[in-house]
């Protein structure tokens, strides 16, 4: 590694900007220089203005002091003056760098949710001092900054971070059999987990948790089974196309911002619809009662749960997906129904049936350069009139069979809920 510089002219002064560089050898035996690090412009002689400098805190000193940083073959003129470094540019050698302000943001924001005094009295010291509080701290920080397996961690990235200057700690925080038993101790304070986040959050960003999104995902195992009698992992529905590997439902809801309330893992012949009930049911308990709006795909809700929806008190509004079958019953009278400018670019038809409120949305896609006629696309959605009406709840994306429509196709919503076709 060295350092290299290269020379630009503005206003008719000449400037030098640094960067540290290291030799790669390629194929056909050619060798290029690959940048580690960008250091700027650094101040000479012949600037009246330093232009960077650095602030060291000395052992000892209560405050920083400045010091302006000049090459040392650039220092003639220069009054003596205890406040300038002199710098051998050809001895400067790049030691062990680690990545630091990611890792110092990320404790950041760990102290700022209250993480710390959270998990500090749930994971307490092991006999042999392990500090589990520290390892999950590391574990989460990994997974902001540069997710990967733990095996990865503990191999190369814990000694390419600061974490370890940041906490204090050696090369033992990031043992392979610590990270991997870490997660077993976590499970038993997931509620408890819930309830500070949802707490700091709204403390935080004022947060009313009126609108949630719910959804179900999967995730596969290259595994062998049979399994034991209550291991989750099953032969199911395959959204990632493996119907040959056992896997597990995780049913998820969020806030539109994509802070998560809660979450759970299923069996993988889990059937999406029979899932809603229960969470409904947990989502009240931790949070009350309140004139909640959830979003869903089409294939999670049943008729009878969306109808205990709108029994409740308050009625549980919903903006929920169109079944397929029900959008050629609707078209004729949609035809009927004019036309009503939701926002720039989107047109919607409302349709009040059966206490639901179809809303059917068209969207004019901008022409592309070189295309033809601007595309219309369209989805059904429905739900609550209420809620779609006075709350601002709008249509998600166009759905893949609105794509294939040659014209607009037809949504629906109802009051307490709301339903699009996706």
């Amino acid at each position: 590694m060295f350092l290299r510089h290269t020379k630009r002219k503005k206003d008719g002064k000449e400037h030098r900007y640094w960067s540290i560089v290291e030799n790669r050898r390629i194929g056909g035996g050619r060798v290029v220089q690959r940048p580690l690090l960008y250091l700027g412009e650094i101040n000479d002689s012949q600037e009246l203005a330093w232009r960077k400098s650095i602030a060291i805190l000395e052992e000892g000193a209560l405050q920083p002091r400045t010091l302006s940083l000049f090459p040392e073959d650039r220092c003639e003129g220069l009054l003596p003056d205890a406040s300038i470094v002199r710098l051998r540019l050809n001895e400067l050698r790049l030691c062990r760098p680690r990545q630091w302000g990611g890792c110092w943001l990320a404790l950041s924001l760990w102290r700022e949710v209250e993480l710390d005094g959270f998990w500090g009295g749930r994971l307490p010291p092991s006999r042999k001092g392990t500090r589990w509080d520290r390892v999950l701290l590391l574990l989460a920080t990994y997974r902001l900054l540069a997710p990967g397996s733990e095996w990865r961690l503990h191999r190369e990235w814990f000694e390419r971070s600061a974490m370890a200057d940041l906490l204090g700690e050696d090369l033992g925080l990031a043992e392979i059999h610590k990270l991997y038993r870490c997660h077993d101790r976590l499970l038993e304070h997931k509620q408890a987990l819930f309830d500070h986040l949802v707490g700091r959050w709204r403390d935080l960003f004022n947060i009313s948790f009126d609108v949630l999104l719910y959804d179900l995902t999967s995730t596969y195992f290259e595994a062998d089974p049979p399994f034991a009698e209550s291991d989750k992992r099953r032969h199911g529905y395959s959204r990632d196309h493996r119907p040959d590997c056992v896997q597990v439902v995780i049913a998820l809801v969020v806030t539109p911002e994509g802070l998560p309330l809660a979450y759970e893992v299923l069996p993988g012949n889990t059937a999406d619809n029979t899932t809603l009930r229960d969470f409904l049911a947990r989502i009240e308990r931790q949070y009350g009662k309140a004139r909640r709006i959830w979003l869903m795909d089409r294939g999670i809700p049943t008729e009878v749960v969306l109808a205990e929806m709108r029994a409740a008190d308050p009625p549980v509004q919903y903006l929920v997906g169109t079944p397929k079958g029900r959008l050629t019953r609707l078209e004729k009278d949609l035809l009927a129904k004019p036309w009503q400018q939701a926002r720039p670019g989107v047109r919607v038809k409302l349709l009040p049936r059966d206490g639901e409120l179809y809303v059917f949305a068209a969207q004019r896609q901008p022409r592309r350069q070189g295309a033809g006629n601007a595309a219309t696309t369209a989805e059904m959605v429905v739900g609550a009139p209420q809620a779609a009406l006075n709350d601002g709840a709008q249509p998600r994306g166009i759905s893949d069979e609105a794509r294939r429509c040659p014209s607009p196709c037809p949504s629906r919503v109802a009051p307490g809920r709301h339903r699009g076709s996706d």
